[in-house]
């Protein structure tokens, strides 16, 4: 029994450990698929990034420390090699692979990566191939050892070649970027650029002179701009608008261009997000181009409207735009017809009907032949045109640089009638020249005798037959010395004859023949050339002239004698006068008695007397040291504001008495000149004494006074009578008088007006006069005035 039950047990035992085994194996032989499954899958994942490193751009090339290399065979069809070799120095070969120093530039690189752990990259070329290859290195990562490179080689041909393209197109950009920089900068008007912010980022030089800015880079960095908007505007906005419509605009603003205030066309165009551009073109000049165009258009017109030719203007359309009346008048063409501009053909259709165009025999054929006028150059052409009923037309047919065409029509009926009768008017002429009192010849421009008539002939006593042969002046010359007093007269003939005909002048002269004969000469060029010599007997009249003469020297001799002796008895009355008022003085001032009221005003009418006779006196002696030229005049600083007042209120007591108003308007702009002050005011005084004594009670005298233009002018003017322009001319005459003055008034002489003229004239001044009768008058002084 005991026997059994251990052999259970052990069986028991053998059987459990037979289980443990076989779980055991099943845990092994599962572990196993697995792993060998795994393995298959990452076989399978490295076959995957192999295929993937193999289609990639790159290839790899693992270079160990000992220069050995690592890498697949795709790399040496990408060197061009025919098997990948063992080392780096291998991928150099003799007409493959890489050359010598792009090897030995690789090897460099490699071996710096290698020491320093640095990545690089390098562009290589192999052998004999256009191919260009990109490499990038670096520390090889583990498991490879340390100091192993990684090297990616990529094919960059086609990167390469685009660079390349890239390069020439950014080379050709950057010329023509520096070309279109030099034609901005040398662009003669403003031009600039806004950058996004639209703010100036660019200006060329003539936008610098405009602003009147240092350079360009001053006039960005301080954002000054060329014009300065209105109406709530300003440059920036007006840019941020143009950007926001996203076309090009224009539009013409004034604008201060170097000082000075223009009329500007600004165009700005939008550049996108980049900015805008924009330049401005001065229009001042265009505009007042056009407007002169316009003027000139509009002056032509009006002249040719003043034309006696006929004068048609046809557009461009060969439609009327212009016609004179002397057109329409000569064509008998109506101007409602006229003023709703027919073509040109149209035009000849109604002039054929008025029965004023030539006749012809195919008509559609002319008319279509006068339309090539239009089209045929801008040579000018003529025609003569024979209308019905004898009127004879010059035609001028001018084509325009426009396209358009202007007729001119010159009604040359008369001239032709003139021309047939010239012969009668040569032969008129000649019995004119052979008639008349003057001895005329005349010459030819070579110097020949071409006409001349029978006084000629015979004041020279030439022979007909001599005459006949057309001699020159040079053959001339002989026989008409011996005709002179002085022979060498003759020579001057000849040259008058020879500045007329040469020089086109006119020259004249005198001689004096051997009978005792005087005659005046003269050469006249005429319009054809030639030269009209005239000789006029002056005998008579030089006599005439020599009695004159002396009469004249007489006449002037006695005026001197009687300018002496009023000189003379002006002194000389001075002295008596002078005692007589002395007397009265004294007289009235009692020295002799008491005077009774009847005797007093016996001594204030002397007095009185002594003083206007002692103006005269002092008028006559200013007078005559004015023709002598004695007249001294001191150089004061006058002040001719207060010199006007001042006569004037010298004047007013006579104004007063006369029932006459005497206003003043004087303005401080006549300032001062240096002169006679006392000879100055009693020019004024005078020239006032004269306006109230010819002026009626009731009346008004004025006294203005202004600066201008460097000058001073004072006027006094009056309503009164006027002066008859007989009269006028003698206002300024000594001794006279218009008409009757006031009873006992010195101007009864006329001394106040000449005296007034001539020392106005003294200090450089002119005096003038303006009146119509009815209508009052005006003097008027005008004196330099000091600046």
């Amino acid at each position: 029994m005991g026997s059994v039950e251990i052999s259970r047990t052990a069986l028991a035992s053998v059987a459990l450990l037979s289980g443990l085994w076989l779980a055991l194996a099943l845990w092994f032989v599962l572990r196993g698929a697995r792993q060998s499954a795994a393995g298959r899958a990452a076989i399978d994942g490295q076959a995957r990034c192999k295929a993937l490193l193999d289609s990639g751009p790159a290839t790899a090339l693992i270079v160990h420390p000992d220069r050995s290399i690592e890498a697949g065979q795709r790399l040496a069809g990408l060197l061009g090699l025919s098997q990948l070799p063992s080392d780096l120095d291998g991928l150099s070969g003799q007409d493959e692979g890489l050359g010598a120093d792009d090897l030995h530039s690789l090897a460099g690189h490699v071996r710096d990566s290698a020491a320093t752990g640095a990545s690089f990259s390098l562009s290589l070329r192999p052998s004999g191939s256009s191919r260009f290859l990109q490499v990038q290195g670096g520390p090889a990562p583990p498991p490879y050892p340390t100091r192993s490179v990684l090297l990616w080689f990529t094919d960059a041909t086609e990167s390469e070649q685009q660079g390349v393209e890239i390069r020439g197109e950014l080379a050709r950009v950057t010329t023509a970027l520096d070309s279109l920089s030099a034609l901005l900068e040398a662009a003669p008007f403003p031009m600039w650029y806004r950058g996004p912010d639209l703010r100036l980022a660019m200006v060329n030089s003539a936008y610098v002179a405009a602003v009147e800015a240092d350079n360009a880079t001053s006039a960005i960095k301080a954002g000054i701009e060329l014009v300065d908007e209105a109406d709530g505007r300003n440059p920036l906005s007006q840019a941020a608008a143009v950007r926001e419509r996203g076309e090009a605009t224009e539009r013409t603003v004034p604008a201060t261009i170097a000082g000075e205030r223009r009329m500007m066309r600004v165009v700005e165009v939008p550049l996108g997000e980049t900015g805008v551009a924009g330049y401005a073109i001065d229009i001042d000049d265009l505009d007042q181009a056009r407007a002169d165009l316009a003027r000139f258009v509009r002056v032509q017109r009006d002249m040719l409207d003043r034309l006696s030719a006929g004068v048609a203007q046809f557009g461009r359309d060969r439609s009327l735009i212009f016609y004179n009346q002397p057109f329409a008048r000569l064509f008998s063409l109506r101007a409602d017809f006229l003023g709703d501009q027919p073509e040109f053909n149209r035009v000849l259709d109604s002039m054929r009907e008025s029965g004023n165009l030539p006749e012809v025999r195919d008509y559609p054929d002319w008319k279509e032949d006068k339309g090539r006028w239009f089209t045929s150059g801008l040579a000018a052409e003529e025609e003569d045109w024979l209308l019905p009923g004898g009127k004879h037309l010059r035609l001028v047919a001018q084509p325009l640089p426009d396209g358009g065409l202007v007729l001119i029509f010159e009604d040359r009926t008369e001239q032709i009638q003139l021309a047939s009768a010239r012969d009668t008017l040569l032969r008129v002429r000649t019995a004119t020249f052979d008639n008349l009192f003057e001895a005329i010849g005349v010459f030819a421009s070579d110097g020949r005798l071409h006409l001349w008539n029978n006084r000629f002939r015979q004041t020279w006593d030439f022979e007909e037959e001599m005459l006949g042969t057309h001699p020159r002046v040079d053959a001339l010359t002989p026989h008409i010395a011996k005709k002179l007093r002085n022979p060498d007269h003759a020579g001057l003939v000849r040259e008058l004859v020879r500045s007329a005909t040469v020089e086109r002048k006119q020259r004249a002269g005198r001689v004096s023949f051997t009978d005792g004969r005087d005659f005046e000469f003269a050469a006249v060029p005429l319009p054809d050339g030639n030269a009209l010599f005239t000789m006029l007997d002056v005998t008579d009249s030089r006599r005439m002239e020599a009695a004159l003469r002396e009469r004249n020297e007489a006449l002037e001799e006695a005026d001197r004698l009687k300018t002496a002796f009023v000189s003379n008895m002006s002194y000389e009355l001075r002295t008596p006068l002078t005692s007589i008022a002395g007397f009265a003085e004294m007289l009235e001032g009692g020295y002799a008695g008491e005077l009774q009221p009847t005797a007093a005003d016996y001594v204030r009418a002397i007095l009185e007397s002594v003083g206007r006779l002692s103006g005269l006196i002092d008028n006559v002696l200013d007078l005559t040291q004015s023709d002598t030229g004695s007249l001294l005049l001191a150089e004061d600083e006058v002040d001719l504001e207060g010199l006007c007042r001042d006569a004037a209120e010298e004047a007013r007591p006579g104004a007063a008495a006369k029932s006459v108003e005497l206003a003043v308007e004087v303005d401080p702009s006549l300032g001062t000149i240096t002169g006679d002050r006392r000879r100055l005011r009693q020019s004024l005084e005078n020239i006032l004494k004269n306006a109230l004594s010819y002026t009626s009670a009731g009346g008004r005298v004025l006294l203005h006074g202004v600066g201008e233009n460097g000058e001073a002018r004072i006027t006094v003017s009056d309503n009164g009578p006027g002066i008859p322009p007989a009269d006028r001319a003698h206002m300024f005459d000594r001794f006279y008088r218009t008409m009757v003055a006031e009873e006992g008034r010195d101007e009864a002489l006329g001394l106040g007006l000449p005296l007034a003229k001539q020392f106005i004239e003294a200090h450089g001044g002119t005096i003038g006069v303006q009146s119509e009768p009815g209508m009052g008058t005006t003097v008027s002084i005008r004196l330099p005035r000091q600046a």
